[in-house]
């Protein structure tokens, strides 16, 4: 539960879970104000967490992609309700 309080974590989990498996850019281009810092410790942890899976291929220049396990997919599944009923409220409220 620790990680998924930890800034931008439920948020990595819900760009790549309504994406699939996505690049380092196209994740970071999703959030915008995000530090590559910040951004690389919340994969290299949810990943660690097993919710997520990192693959890297032999191409130059080397990809490399996130993707959810089967747990990151279930997790997925239960907070985007929660991410939804967030947006509408702040649209509610301008």
């Amino acid at each position: 539960m620790d990680l998924l309080s930890r800034k931008y974590a439920i948020q990595v989990i819900c760009v790549i879970g309504t994406r699939g498996p996505s690049r380092y850019n196209e994740i970071e281009a999703a959030f915008g104000d995000v530090s590559s810092s910040t951004l690389s410790v919340r994969l290299d942890e949810l990943t660690e967490a097993e919710l997520l899976i990192r693959e890297q291929y032999a191409e130059i220049p080397p990809r490399v992609e996130y993707d959810l396990t089967a747990e990151g997919i279930e997790l997925c599944e239960l907070l985007l309700p929660l991410l939804q009923w967030v947006e509408k409220r702040n649209q509610n409220k301008t």
